[in-house]
Protein backbone atom coordinates (compact mmCIF):
# COMPACT_ATOMS: atom_id res chain seq x y z
CA UNK A 1 0.00 0.00 0.00
CA UNK A 2 3.21 2.37 -0.50
CA UNK A 3 3.47 5.44 -0.33
CA UNK A 4 -0.23 5.82 0.95
CA UNK A 5 1.17 4.28 4.35
CA UNK A 6 4.43 6.53 4.42
CA UNK A 7 3.58 8.73 7.09
CA UNK A 8 0.03 7.04 8.12
CA UNK A 9 -0.76 3.81 9.51
CA UNK A 10 -3.27 1.57 6.57
CA UNK A 11 -6.09 1.14 9.01
CA UNK A 12 -6.75 4.57 8.76
CA UNK A 13 -6.85 5.07 5.27
CA UNK A 14 -10.38 6.32 4.41
CA UNK A 15 -12.59 3.54 2.75
CA UNK A 16 -16.03 5.33 1.77
CA UNK A 17 -14.91 8.50 3.27
CA UNK A 18 -14.51 6.77 6.84
CA UNK A 19 -11.37 5.10 8.45
CA UNK A 20 -11.04 1.63 7.43
CA UNK A 21 -10.86 0.61 11.20
CA UNK A 22 -14.37 2.16 11.69
CA UNK A 23 -15.74 -0.80 9.86
CA UNK A 24 -14.13 -3.12 12.17
CA UNK A 25 -14.67 -0.92 15.44
CA UNK A 26 -18.58 -0.76 14.27
CA UNK A 27 -18.59 -4.47 14.37
CA UNK A 28 -17.06 -4.88 17.80
CA UNK A 29 -18.92 -2.41 19.43
CA UNK A 30 -22.15 -4.50 18.32
CA UNK A 31 -21.27 -7.42 19.99
CA UNK A 32 -22.63 -9.00 23.21
CA UNK A 33 -20.50 -9.91 26.49
CA UNK A 34 -17.26 -7.50 24.91
CA UNK A 35 -16.55 -5.45 27.48
CA UNK A 36 -13.02 -3.77 26.74
CA UNK A 37 -11.38 -3.00 23.49
CA UNK A 38 -7.81 -2.65 22.85
CA UNK A 39 -6.24 -0.80 19.50
CA UNK A 40 -2.93 -2.53 18.92
CA UNK A 41 -0.08 -0.37 17.21
CA UNK A 42 3.84 0.54 16.97
CA UNK A 43 4.76 3.75 18.28
CA UNK A 44 5.68 5.27 14.97
CA UNK A 45 1.54 5.80 14.69
CA UNK A 46 0.54 6.15 17.82
CA UNK A 47 -0.88 9.95 17.62
CA UNK A 48 -2.69 8.82 14.55
CA UNK A 49 -4.59 6.29 17.01
CA UNK A 50 -5.06 8.70 19.41
CA UNK A 51 -6.75 10.88 17.75
CA UNK A 52 -8.61 8.52 16.23
CA UNK A 53 -10.22 6.90 19.46
CA UNK A 54 -11.15 10.60 20.63
CA UNK A 55 -13.35 10.31 17.42
CA UNK A 56 -15.04 7.12 18.59
CA UNK A 57 -17.81 7.48 20.90
CA UNK A 58 -18.24 3.83 23.13
CA UNK A 59 -19.97 2.26 26.33
CA UNK A 60 -17.27 -0.21 25.78
CA UNK A 61 -13.90 0.33 27.69
CA UNK A 62 -11.50 1.38 24.41
CA UNK A 63 -7.38 1.72 25.16
CA UNK A 64 -4.74 1.93 22.74
CA UNK A 65 -1.92 -0.44 23.37
CA UNK A 66 1.54 0.53 21.63
CA UNK A 67 3.91 -2.10 21.08
CA UNK A 68 7.25 -1.34 21.71
CA UNK A 69 8.99 -0.69 17.96
CA UNK A 70 9.12 1.99 16.37
CA UNK A 71 10.31 0.47 12.78
CA UNK A 72 9.31 -2.46 11.04
CA UNK A 73 12.56 -4.15 11.77
CA UNK A 74 11.82 -3.85 15.50
CA UNK A 75 8.32 -4.81 15.29
CA UNK A 76 7.17 -7.64 17.47
CA UNK A 77 5.12 -9.30 14.81
CA UNK A 78 1.42 -10.15 15.06
CA UNK A 79 1.99 -13.20 17.21
CA UNK A 80 4.78 -11.68 19.13
CA UNK A 81 2.70 -8.42 20.17
CA UNK A 82 -0.63 -10.09 20.64
CA UNK A 83 1.58 -12.11 23.57
CA UNK A 84 3.39 -8.72 24.35
CA UNK A 85 -0.63 -7.22 24.96
CA UNK A 86 -1.78 -10.12 26.90
CA UNK A 87 0.88 -10.33 29.31
CA UNK A 88 1.63 -6.70 29.60
CA UNK A 89 -2.60 -6.39 30.74
CA UNK A 90 -2.66 -9.82 32.28
CA UNK A 91 -5.44 -11.01 30.43
CA UNK A 92 -6.97 -14.00 31.51
CA UNK A 93 -10.02 -14.32 29.77
CA UNK A 94 -11.55 -15.45 26.29
CA UNK A 95 -10.68 -13.01 23.77
CA UNK A 96 -11.21 -11.96 20.29
CA UNK A 97 -8.92 -10.52 18.10
CA UNK A 98 -9.72 -9.48 14.52
CA UNK A 99 -6.92 -7.70 12.21
CA UNK A 100 -7.74 -3.63 11.41
CA UNK A 101 -7.87 -3.88 7.47
CA UNK A 102 -10.15 -6.54 7.19
CA UNK A 103 -13.81 -5.96 6.61
CA UNK A 104 -16.76 -8.18 6.51
CA UNK A 105 -20.14 -8.14 6.86
CA UNK A 106 -21.04 -11.03 8.91
CA UNK A 107 -22.76 -10.31 12.68
CA UNK A 108 -20.23 -10.46 14.89
CA UNK A 109 -22.95 -12.42 17.70
CA UNK A 110 -22.74 -14.87 15.10
CA UNK A 111 -19.50 -15.82 15.29
CA UNK A 112 -19.44 -15.32 18.91
CA UNK A 113 -22.36 -17.63 19.71
CA UNK A 114 -20.66 -20.39 17.40
CA UNK A 115 -17.50 -19.50 19.63
CA UNK A 116 -19.81 -20.50 23.07
CA UNK A 117 -21.34 -23.38 21.15
CA UNK A 118 -17.89 -24.62 20.44
CA UNK A 119 -16.00 -23.96 23.29
CA UNK A 120 -13.09 -24.21 21.62
CA UNK A 121 -10.70 -21.97 19.63
CA UNK A 122 -12.58 -20.26 16.46
CA UNK A 123 -11.75 -18.27 12.89
CA UNK A 124 -13.75 -17.41 10.73
CA UNK A 125 -13.47 -18.88 7.24
CA UNK A 126 -14.24 -17.56 3.82
CA UNK A 127 -14.39 -19.72 0.16
CA UNK A 128 -12.54 -17.87 -2.32
CA UNK A 129 -14.08 -20.63 -4.66
CA UNK A 130 -10.47 -20.42 -6.31
CA UNK A 131 -7.22 -22.62 -5.43
CA UNK A 132 -5.26 -19.87 -7.04
CA UNK A 133 -6.64 -16.84 -4.83
CA UNK A 134 -6.56 -19.33 -1.81
CA UNK A 135 -2.53 -19.71 -2.12
CA UNK A 136 -2.34 -16.13 -0.92
CA UNK A 137 -4.10 -16.95 2.31
CA UNK A 138 -3.82 -19.66 5.04
CA UNK A 139 -5.70 -23.06 3.44
CA UNK A 140 -8.04 -24.63 5.97
CA UNK A 141 -9.89 -28.05 5.76
CA UNK A 142 -12.42 -28.75 8.20
CA UNK A 143 -13.93 -32.13 9.27
CA UNK A 144 -18.19 -32.83 8.98
CA UNK A 145 -17.79 -30.67 12.81
CA UNK A 146 -16.39 -27.61 11.39
CA UNK A 147 -13.30 -28.76 13.43
CA UNK A 148 -10.18 -27.38 11.43
CA UNK A 149 -8.29 -30.69 10.41
CA UNK A 150 -5.04 -29.12 8.36
CA UNK A 151 -4.19 -25.51 7.76
CA UNK A 152 -1.44 -24.50 5.78
CA UNK A 153 0.05 -21.07 5.07
CA UNK A 154 0.01 -19.79 1.47
CA UNK A 155 0.55 -23.29 0.08
CA UNK A 156 2.00 -23.58 -3.60
CA UNK A 157 -0.95 -25.96 -4.47
CA UNK A 158 -4.51 -25.65 -2.05
CA UNK A 159 -6.17 -28.40 -1.23
CA UNK A 160 -9.12 -26.50 -0.42
CA UNK A 161 -10.42 -22.83 -1.34
CA UNK A 162 -11.28 -22.19 1.98
CA UNK A 163 -9.36 -19.84 3.96
CA UNK A 164 -8.85 -18.03 7.05
CA UNK A 165 -9.78 -14.47 7.89
CA UNK A 166 -7.70 -12.23 10.50
CA UNK A 167 -10.80 -12.70 12.88
CA UNK A 168 -9.82 -14.86 15.92
CA UNK A 169 -11.66 -16.14 19.02
CA UNK A 170 -9.51 -18.06 21.55
CA UNK A 171 -10.41 -19.66 24.99
CA UNK A 172 -8.69 -19.31 28.48
CA UNK A 173 -6.51 -22.11 26.97
CA UNK A 174 -6.18 -20.39 23.76
CA UNK A 175 -4.64 -17.49 25.12
CA UNK A 176 -2.20 -19.05 27.10
CA UNK A 177 -1.12 -21.30 23.97
CA UNK A 178 -0.49 -17.89 22.37
CA UNK A 179 2.50 -16.95 24.81
CA UNK A 180 3.46 -20.49 24.83
CA UNK A 181 3.93 -20.14 21.08
CA UNK A 182 6.22 -17.06 21.88
CA UNK A 183 8.11 -18.52 24.73
CA UNK A 184 9.16 -21.80 22.62
CA UNK A 185 10.77 -19.43 19.85
CA UNK A 186 8.41 -20.08 17.11
CA UNK A 187 7.85 -17.51 14.10
CA UNK A 188 6.55 -14.31 15.76
CA UNK A 189 5.33 -12.65 12.52
CA UNK A 190 2.45 -14.28 10.83
CA UNK A 191 -0.95 -15.12 12.69
CA UNK A 192 -1.25 -17.60 9.96
CA UNK A 193 1.55 -19.57 11.50
CA UNK A 194 0.44 -19.92 14.84
CA UNK A 195 -3.16 -21.08 14.02
CA UNK A 196 -0.87 -23.76 11.89
CA UNK A 197 0.71 -24.76 14.99
CA UNK A 198 -2.13 -24.50 17.22
CA UNK A 199 -5.08 -26.85 15.91
CA UNK A 200 -2.08 -29.79 16.16
CA UNK A 201 -1.99 -28.58 20.11
CA UNK A 202 -6.43 -27.50 20.77
CA UNK A 203 -9.36 -28.16 18.90
CA UNK A 204 -10.04 -24.97 16.76
CA UNK A 205 -12.87 -24.66 14.27
CA UNK A 206 -13.73 -22.82 11.61
CA UNK A 207 -16.90 -20.53 11.04
CA UNK A 208 -18.21 -20.46 7.46
CA UNK A 209 -19.30 -17.17 6.30
CA UNK A 210 -20.76 -15.76 3.32
CA UNK A 211 -21.25 -12.11 1.69
CA UNK A 212 -18.50 -9.87 1.53
CA UNK A 213 -15.00 -9.77 3.05
CA UNK A 214 -12.16 -6.99 2.57
CA UNK A 215 -8.64 -7.86 2.74
CA UNK A 216 -7.27 -4.93 2.23
CA UNK A 217 -3.29 -5.41 1.41
CA UNK A 218 -3.56 -4.15 -2.10
CA UNK A 219 -4.37 -1.25 -4.04
CA UNK A 220 -6.53 -3.53 -6.37
CA UNK A 221 -8.80 -4.65 -2.83
CA UNK A 222 -8.33 -1.28 -1.51
CA UNK A 223 -10.13 0.54 -4.58
CA UNK A 224 -12.91 -2.65 -4.73
CA UNK A 225 -13.73 -1.75 -1.32
CA UNK A 226 -13.94 1.92 -1.85
CA UNK A 227 -15.81 1.10 -4.89
CA UNK A 228 -18.24 -0.87 -2.74
CA UNK A 229 -19.13 0.99 0.01
CA UNK A 230 -19.48 4.37 -2.05
CA UNK A 231 -22.24 2.14 -3.75
CA UNK A 232 -24.06 1.01 -0.76
CA UNK A 233 -24.17 5.08 0.79
CA UNK A 234 -25.22 6.05 -2.67
CA UNK A 235 -28.55 3.47 -1.72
Amino acid sequence: MWPLTKDRPKHLLPVAGRPMLDYVMDKLESASGLNRIFISTNAKFESYFRRYITTRTTEKILSLFIEDARSEHEKLGSVGALAFLIEENNLDDELLVIGGDNIFDFEMNDFLNYFERKQANTIALYDLKSKEKASLYGVVTVDEEGRIIDFKEKPSKPDSTLVSTACYAFTRTGVQNILRYVEEGNDRDKMGHFIEWLYKHDDVFGFIFEGVWFDIGSFEVYGAANKYFNRLADH
